[in-house]
């Protein structure tokens, strides 16, 4: 993964996947560049879908410490 998708955060990524998507549905491209839209898409699901996962570790710790405090 380049150092612009790892900068790229999730509503960016999100945002150009969704473009992304447009422009593969609405045809009328050579193959050679759907192929690379294609990648790119996916490349992009990836960074959102890292970022998804995060937010939910983050929100999984703070739900045990609250646990933790109800309980303790």
């Amino acid at each position: 993964m380049s150092s612009t998708e790892t900068a790229l955060g999730y509503e960016a990524a999100r945002d150009e996947l969704v473009e992304v998507v447009r422009k593969l549905e609405a045809g009328g491209l050579s193959l050679e560049d759907s192929i690379a839209l294609w990648e790119r898409g996916e490349a992009l699901a990836k960074t959102c879908e890292r970022h998804l996962d995060g937010a939910k570790e983050r929100i999984d710790a703070a739900l045990a410490v609250v646990e933790e405090d109800v309980e303790g």
